[in-house]
């Protein structure tokens, strides 16, 4: 059975790196966002469960491995389940 998979600019904005979903579509097109060391430039990549994130936001630079796929983009105490940061 495949794992589920989530658009990988919803993830970013859900998990608050962005702002709003056009500022995480512009995060990935201009090449910011990276999967397992691999520059993502296309919205709709299927983001999974494990997979370890670097994202060069305008306000930081965050490695996170995903630990959940989000419903609907709740408050700043919620993001907590859909990462963990490394390092």
């Amino acid at each position: 059975m495949p794992q589920p998979r989530q658009r990988l600019d919803k993830w970013i904005w859900f998990a608050r790196f962005a702002r709003t979903r056009s500022a995480a579509q512009d995060l990935v097109e201009a090449g910011r966002v990276r999967i397992a060391g691999k520059r993502i430039t296309s919205c709709a990549h299927g983001l999974k469960e494990g997979d370890i994130l670097t994202i060069a936001a305008p306000h930081e630079t965050a490695v996170v491995r995903v630990t959940g796929l989000g419903e609907r983009r709740g408050d700043a105490a919620s993001v907590t389940a859909l990462y963990e940061k490394i390092g």
